[in-house]
């Protein structure tokens, strides 16, 4: 099974299947590039998602490797958070 273009798989993938990476909406996405990149999550979303604050806006990205809540700052490489820099102690939604 090939998995279909789209956002990040939300988890484990089957075996045989394809990962995809998520899909930018313009020419550059500050967390698509080539190096990590510390975001803050704003909120997070259904399937192992959050909206992070780039500090140039917002953006998605796949939260599913690593144990974050919204407030935490998160490194982010390739659309894929890959480690949790700060939590945050309230734990909180950010307003």
């Amino acid at each position: 099974m090939i998995a279909e273009p789209g956002p990040a798989s939300p988890g484990p993938v089957s075996p045989g299947s394809v990962y995809t990476s998520p899909v930018c909406a313009s020419d550059h996405c500050i967390t698509c590039g080539d190096v990590a990149v510390e975001v803050r999550i704003v909120r997070l979303l259904p399937d192992g998602l959050a909206v992070v604050d780039t500090g140039q806006g917002t953006e998605e990205v796949s939260v599913a490797l690593v144990s974050a809540t919204a407030g935490d700052t998160i490194l982010v490489h390739a659309g894929e958070a890959i480690a949790v820099v700060s939590a945050d102690p309230a734990g909180g939604v950010i307003a």
